[in-house]
């Protein structure tokens, strides 16, 4: 059983990108992993802004990333990239901080137009920072989530189909098995 750390990036209270979070999270959770979710948007922002880590959030947050084997990073695209909120905490990772790890890239946005962000911006971040694998992630437009109840949502199906296969290669590189190839995704 390999842990997975999801970070969500997004200001919002009411936010999509983390409710896609909490799905890819509880699909991987019936699979057998130890799962846990991280809303940057709820740790201490003065320690962020400063590139503190002695905030015992943000300490706990950073060992929770070292410690998992997989990490999905989530986040809406504002100005054509990740989250400025995403992006203070990387920061705050050492510059290995996500060597030896499998990483699912999770970008939304309103248009396709943004899906460009999540190999222009996003993925050198991620393989600068060491990441073991960044598989093929999965770009949802945010008119294909739909909120429903409490943190859950709905997940247009077409999207759904994408985000699925994205879900079940990052879980089959967790296993060391590398990318699941696209004709054997479901």
């Amino acid at each position: 059983m390999s842990s997975v750390v999801a970070l969500s990036g997004s200001p919002s209270a009411d936010s999509r990108t983390a409710r896609a979070a909490d799905y890819v999270l509880h699909r991987l959770a019936a699979g057998g992993q130890a799962v846990q979710h991280i809303a940057v948007r709820g740790l201490p922002a003065p320690e962020l802004l400063t590139g503190s880590a002695a905030h015992p959030q943000v300490r706990l947050a950073l060992e929770a990333v070292a410690r998992a084997e997989g990490v999905v990073v989530a986040t809406p695209v504002y100005k054509a990239s990740y989250s400025g909120l995403l992006k203070v905490f990387l920061d705050l990772l050492p510059q290995s901080g996500l060597a030896g790890k499998a990483v699912l890239p999770l970008v939304t946005g309103g248009s396709l137009a943004h899906m460009l962000a999540m190999d222009y911006a996003l993925r050198p971040v991620l393989s600068a920072l060491g990441a073991r694998h960044v598989v093929p992630g999965a770009f949802l437009l945010d008119s294909a989530i739909e909120r429903v109840g409490a943190g859950a949502c709905r997940i247009d199906p077409e999207a759904e189909l994408r985000l699925l296969q994205a879900v079940d290669g990052f879980a089959h590189a967790l296993a060391g098995r590398g990318p699941l190839a696209l004709a054997t995704a479901p």
